[in-house]
């Protein structure tokens, strides 16, 4: 059974929310240079969807942190084909200082992130950060696909943030139905570890697999409490947010 069987179920006013998200990707690469960070997950393969579909001047980027799933690496493959069809949307990766990374595993080693919540995020700041900060160098504007179901801590996620950049996030109201049911509608590819009951895919040593009833970012550093549960890429700034 594949997510799509599992998960394919639209809200009863998903058209309207679909018409809302158009407009504000719309929005983004009026108020542009724009981009779209991307994770490869769902929302993000739908989001990339949308704008080649609309033929939208937003450029997609991913942070490739260099420990990834192969599926992830093998989806980023399949992407960087597509978008070359999309001069509008252009692809690029952005990866992790080498010698950072080399520096951070010699001193503190390979399962650093277990030990602590600092060292976690001492590893997400050389891996994701530090590479986010070049990539939204010169952007006015960046697309994200956080919903606000998808945790506690994201359940306030406004459609818009205006912040330097203005961040976007077009999917902030849909379910993780309404996700699939796009992806299923327009044969959107997707990671397929979402078929192995991971809803949240981050880094390969960081996620795992969830169970019936748990929350959708459960996988994500299951080994700290609730409230760590952020890498730091998308800090709220309550000042300014606009719905």
């Amino acid at each position: 059974m594949t997510a799509i069987d599992l998960y394919a179920r639209p809200s009863a006013n998903f058209a309207a929310k679909l018409q809302e998200t158009v407009r504000i990707l719309r929005e983004a690469a009026a108020d542009g240079p724009a981009a779209q960070a991307s994770s490869l997950g769902g929302e993000d393969m739908a989001l990339t969807h949308l704008i080649n579909r609309h033929g939208l001047p937003i450029g997609i980027f991913v942070l490739d942190t260099g420990a990834l799933h192969d599926e992830t690496l093998a989806l980023l493959e399949q992407l960087a084909a597509q978008q070359a069809a999309h001069p509008h949307a252009p692809l690029t990766v952005y990866r992790p200082a080498r010698e950072a990374v080399v520096q951070f595993v010699a001193r503190e080693g390979s399962e650093a992130m277990r030990r602590s919540v600092e060292l976690r995020k001492a590893c997400c700041a050389i891996r994701k950060l530090e590479p986010l900060s070049r990539a939204l160098a010169g952007q006015k504007s960046w697309v994200t696909g956080l919903r606000r179901e998808q945790s506690g801590e994201r359940a306030g996620v406004p459609l818009v943030e205006r912040a330097d950049p203005t961040k976007y996030n077009p999917l902030a109201d849909w379910t993780w139905g309404d996700v699939w049911h796009y992806i299923a509608t327009h044969g959107v590819a997707y990671n397929r570890l979402h078929d192995q009951f991971y809803p949240s895919i981050g880094c390969a040593p960081c996620t795992r697999a969830i169970a019936v009833g748990e929350d959708l970012r459960a996988g994500r550093w299951w080994w700290e409490n609730e409230q760590a549960k952020e890498c730091g890429l998308h800090v709220r700034h309550e000042e300014g947010a606009a719905s």
